[in-house]
């Protein structure tokens, strides 16, 4: 077994699709250490620039102090905190839902909901381009899980119309975490209606960046329904870690029967979720930040003057430079570095085949002027950067 696990790894270094963790030695922040270098970065999903707050750090100092480091046992032993509690009823009227769960990260959340909400004879339909962890909670579930072309409606309507399913579940990404495009959400739950499904959306990457006060994808796209129920994670915008479930009240009365990722799990600590009930009055009161944030994606729009690679189209805060090949998207990455600027370079399997591209994630924290020199120092290795 290690000389084919050796094999398969020589083989992804063959193929331009290795691996490598840096090593952070500083915050998270517009400006890091990584690797003992010091970097402009536009690697993180902190999109508010919260991750490094000075109001969020106190608060979780104060409540480590008042309720220790380690939450000790499963939510429905004696896990279940005052500070779990009170985060959940926060979220939940944030984004004026009835109720809302506490995960440990929006992979458990993700695993744990769909494996609870379908089994054997329900069906999940779900975007080719969703997140892994919504492949992966449909694959666990054993529902019949079916997907369909990226944000095609009309795809999706054939398979519900066709499908004889018990229950029917859409799982889809709200924001698309490599291409930063929004899905039909309105036509989706139209559907819902039609076919009398359910939509589970992962706003990720939406919830506190879109919408009014960053209240996320849905109420960014004006949508209500007792057929909706929303993820999100806390550790992008919200600058903490974590993620959450909202939905009908007996949607979460039934999670926390029946989520195995919750229910035979270890919550994350209570000082956590006392830093993150901070981190919510941040995002609410965070227009300026949201305004600055929509700023820079005009700025990068107006600046980044390339004719071999192509930015997607895209209005959030994630926005893919598409370069297609591995080697010359791993170059054009090491370019980057070379002169001080981190920008990832995504391949296969996270994106298809021949789509790699760099993925450059904007913060409110960036100045102006980050941007434009990410921008400029793009647009100068066009000339350097040979086509692989």
């Amino acid at each position: 077994m290690l000389q084919a696990l050796q094999q398969e790894l020589d083989k992804r270094k063959v193929d331009g699709l290795m691996r490598q963790r840096r090593l952070l030695d500083s915050p998270q922040a517009e400006h890091i250490v990584a690797n003992n270098q010091a970097f402009l970065s536009f690697c993180s999903n902190d999109y508010l620039g919260l991750a490094n707050h000075p109001k969020l750090i106190a608060a979780m100092q104060e409540a480590a102090g008042l309720s220790g480091v380690g939450s000790g046992a499963s939510n429905l032993i004696t896990g279940h905190h005052r500070y779990h509690d009170k985060l959940e009823k926060r979220l939940a009227q944030f984004v004026e839902m009835p109720a809302a769960l506490l995960f440990s990260t929006g992979y458990m959340a993700n695993i744990g909901v769909l494996g609870a909400l379908a089994g054997r004879e329900d069906a999940i339909f779900a975007d080719k381009l969703n997140h892994a962890c919504l492949n992966d909670g449909g694959y666990y579930s054993l529902a019949d899980f079916k997907r369909f072309p990226h944000n095609d409606v009309q795809a999706l309507e054939i398979l519900l119309k066709a499908s004889t399913a018990k229950h029917k579940l859409i799982a889809v990404d709200a924001v698309f975490s490599m291409d930063g495009d929004i899905a039909p959400l309105a036509e989706y739950l139209a559907l819902c209606e039609r076919y009398d499904a359910y939509l589970y959306v992962d706003d990720a990457h939406g919830f506190g960046v879109l919408g009014q006060h960053g209240q996320g994808s849905l109420n960014h796209l004006g949508l209500k329904s007792p057929r909706l129920i929303m993820m999100a994670t806390l550790g992008k915008a919200a600058g903490v870690a974590g993620a959450f479930v909202a939905g009908e009240q007996v949607v979460v009365d039934y999670l926390i029967q029946k989520a195995n990722s919750y229910v035979y799990s270890t919550p994350a600590p209570p000082a956590l979720s006392a830093t993150l009930l901070a981190s919510v009055d941040l995002i609410a009161q965070g227009d300026a930040l949201r305004n600055h944030l929509q700023t820079l994606i005009a700025t990068l729009k107006q600046h980044l003057q390339v004719s071999r690679w192509q930015l997607m189209p895209s209005i959030t805060a994630v926005q893919p430079l598409l370069v297609g090949n591995n080697y010359e998207t791993l170059a054009l990455s090491e370019h980057l570095q070379a002169q001080g600027i981190l920008v990832p370079a995504i391949r296969q399997p996270t994106v298809p085949v021949n789509t790699s591209r760099l993925r450059i994630s904007l913060s409110a924290a960036h100045r102006v002027e980050d941007v434009i020199r990410l921008a400029d120092t793009i647009n100068q290795a066009e000339a350097v950067v040979q086509v692989a």
